[in-house]
């Protein structure tokens, strides 16, 4: 056997002892959930590498081209359309909605909290349950807020909110002047390949079914068109749509969206609530701590179906799981499990060290050691020309940078995210300081002939 150094060892079908594993845990999930059929899939490297489903009767499980309808997945889709429009310049996520859609009565709500579920909107309809009720039953937006919609003053606390995104496709479809279905087809699901992704059904798909909570027996759920709600929960997919969708949470993709903006989506915009410790949620995307890994993608139900997609972009995984029962598989945490299996079984090869071409002299003149009064700091200058600064001992703020056309570096995580370094120079052009937000870090502790504010003076 021999064995390749390169990222590439890393791709192809999993081990014999991981798929075992994985379906072993779809297994358990279809039989202890009692759901009639259930398909779980894993992505790596952007690629579905495994996929293993149940079904009630024997010989008859379904395959990765088999349709589900995945609930509020659909946000997600409805999420990256209006980042598109964000990153056209159509509109600002601090945009008030009035800006967008006059007429609402919750106009001055902003476009961002309406993504991240802070704008204090009620999390279903008034009157009829939504998800049950034929859609002509509401064919206006005011139909889906109701007298008193707002529940919360706006920004203060994370409230899921269905009709919030009810109010982001009517927005999409304003500004693109089609269905918002139209537009996600022509922006989104044709450049993505996912062409069994859409607001219908299409054979072959699965049945949703209400299984009895005391009893084995099942009976079959109504297919209800949900009408100005769909964006909340309308679309149907497959395992084979689902794992190009999760490459696409992952890494972006050229003509959708960017990488640096869908992960602009996976960061917290919201707070967390008390109640559900080690979840999050971001720009319609929610985001979950499984096993120590940070997971992004999102759960959905409609009565007869339940969906899940997670990734972990460090472990360069993904995972889907589909379920076409109103209750009972635990599919959220079921497409966790499915890719810690697989990271824990097979870990992600880290990319190889390689050397920068060449770097400018006056950017490796700011590499080593740097003192924020007495505290140790290195910063250490990357391939990239981007720069990492880290605490040398005990707690620290570290962050890295990202370089930017001006010649300064900009925050990417940790304390100072967000954040401008600026190198120092004096006069002469020699180096005296760095500048991160004001806060001054110089090559010797409480450099004297540096501007350090709160020093000690005659210190040498």
């Amino acid at each position: 056997m021999t064995t390749n150094d390169s990222p590439s060892a890393y791709g192809g079908e999993l081990l014999s002892t991981a798929t075992r594993a994985l379906m072993h845990r779809v297994a358990v999930e279809q039989a202890r959930g009692r759901t009639p059929s259930l398909i779980g899939g894993v992505v790596r490297d952007g690629e579905l590498v495994w996929s293993g489903s149940r079904s009630m009767i024997e010989g008859h499980a379904p395959d990765t081209d088999t349709q589900y309808r995945i609930g509020s997945l659909t946000k997600s889709f409805v999420a990256v359309l209006v980042m598109r429009l964000r990153d056209e310049g159509r509109l600002a996520l601090t945009d008030p909605l009035e800006r967008h859609l006059p007429g609402t009565r919750v106009g001055e709500v902003t476009i961002g909290q309406l993504l991240a579920h802070t704008s204090g909107i009620a999390s279903e309809t008034p009157g009829p349950w939504w998800e049950r009720t034929p859609g002509d039953v509401r064919p206006e937006l005011a139909d889906v807020l109701g007298a008193a919609p707002v529940k919360h003053p706006a920004g203060r606390r994370h409230h899921y909110s269905n009709p919030g995104f009810a109010l982001l496709g009517a927005v999409v479809a304003r500004l693109r002047g089609v269905p918002w279905g139209d537009a996600l087809q022509q922006e989104v699901l044709d450049p993505l390949g996912m062409g069994r992704t859409g607001l219908l059904p299409r054979p072959p798909a699965a049945g949703g079914f209400a299984v009895h909570p005391w009893a084995d027996v099942m009976v079959p759920e109504a297919v209800q068109r949900t009408g100005v709600m769909a964006p909340a929960g309308e679309l149907w997919s497959t395992v084979d749509d689902l794992a190009r969708w999760a490459a696409f949470l992952a890494g972006g993709h050229d003509g959708v969206l960017d990488e640096a903006t869908v992960a602009h989506m996976r960061e917290p915009a919201a707070p967390p609530e008390a109640s559900t410790p080690g979840a999050g949620y971001g720009l319609g995307i929610q985001i979950l701590r499984h096993h120590g890994r940070t997971l992004a993608g999102h759960t959905g139900s409609m009565p007869g179906f339940l969906a899940a997609v997670w990734v972990s972009v460090e472990d360069r995984l993904g995972a889907v799981a589909l379920a076409n029962s109103t209750s009972g598989p635990a599919v959220g945490g079921l497409a966790a499990d499915l890719l810690t299996i697989t990271a824990d079984a097979e870990p992600a090869f880290p990319a190889p060290w390689r050397p920068a071409d060449s770097l400018d002299a006056a950017l490796l003149d700011l590499a080593g050691a740097w003192y924020w009064g007495t505290h140790p700091f290195g910063l250490l200058v990357l391939a990239s020309g981007d720069v990492e600064l880290r605490p040398l001992s005990g707690q620290g703020r570290g962050t890295r940078f990202h370089v930017e056309h001006d010649g300064t570096w900009t925050g990417r995580d940790g304390y100072y995210a967000g954040e401008t370094l600026r190198a120092v120079r004096r006069d002469d052009g020699t180096l005296s300081h760095l500048d991160v937000g004001s806060f001054v870090f110089t090559r010797t502790p409480y450099d004297p002939q540096a501007p350090v504010p709160g020093g000690f003076p005659g210190w040498s």
